[in-house]
């Protein structure tokens, strides 16, 4: 039975296998979940804005498919948060593995030569994403999910430390920040799961701008949004080093970092 707070909307009832502990079309009748939808806009513009800058670097299209991989996580779980319909939420959770295999293949091959294919990594990540995608189609068990997810992202933190400790270590302030970022989301993905009947109990009390706040799934999002998006940026900075480019972070607006890439200086 659904929640007392939640109400009917334009979608109709939930399909999903999973859902959050936002209220249901609290704030708009043509969105299930509205701040755990709108709190996507950080996976979908900042990737966009990136793929095209690195289009116009001329870098590696690796990198374009990170950032556009990256947008698709983000336009999935816009429509999955948005309709809480089960097609939805596949177009959430499967584009999150594929992103994070994209993830780990550009990480792994920081230090290859330019123009080089790992048709053995290759290989194996798309093997990992097919089975993973038939077995969870299958199962339609989150937990699986969560937990091949868990996988990819430990092995994305342990390259990356290993980046930022032995190789270029003056990329710790970055790599620390990204992965500071995305642990704070997952604290918080997690206290939503745990606490949602007392977030819900309060969110009674308060005002509607102030409870918008404990939305903590959208917070998972906001952060998640930004870790990944560092990451991005760490890996495409250690592979510029790598092949002698000369990149620098600047932010835009003060605020939004992003990663500019001169070609050397003997071209």
């Amino acid at each position: 039975m659904a929640p007392a707070a939640d109400r009917e909307g334009y979608w109709g009832p939930p399909t999903s296998t999973l859902e959050w502990c936002e209220e249901n079309y609290a704030v708009s009748y043509y969105i299930a979940e509205f701040w755990n939808t709108v709190s996507n806009l950080i996976f979908i513009l900042p990737p966009i804005y990136g793929a095209i800058q690195t289009y116009k670097d001329g870098l590696e299209k690796r990198y374009l498919a990170a950032y556009l991989c990256l947008t698709a996580v983000g336009l999935g779980s816009w429509c999955f948060h948005m309709t809480l319909k089960y097609e939805m939420q596949l177009l959430d959770e499967l584009p999150m593995i594929y992103s994070c295999c994209v993830f780990v293949y550009c990480l792994y091959e920081c230090f290859k030569y330019k123009n080089t294919v790992n048709y053995a990594l290759l290989f194996l990540l798309i093997t990992y994403s097919v089975v993973v995608s038939i077995v969870y189609l299958d199962l339609k068990e989150p937990v699986f999910h969560q937990i091949m997810y868990g996988t990819l992202v430990s092995i994305i933190v342990l390259r990356s430390v290993y980046i930022v400790l032995w190789v270029y270590p003056w990329l710790r302030g970055l790599g620390y920040t990204s992965l500071t970022v995305f642990l704070m989301g997952f604290f918080l993905w997690n206290v939503d799961n745990i606490f949602c009947d007392k977030l819900r109990a309060l969110r009674e009390k308060l005002p509607p701008v102030v409870g918008a706040v404990t939305q903590f799934h959208a917070w998972w999002h906001i952060l998640t949004g930004l870790g990944s998006y560092l990451h991005i940026l760490l890996s495409l900075y250690t592979r510029t080093l790598f092949l002698k480019h000369r990149p620098k972070v600047k932010f835009v607006f003060g605020i939004w970092p992003i990663l500019l890439v001169e070609p050397p200086k003997n071209l």
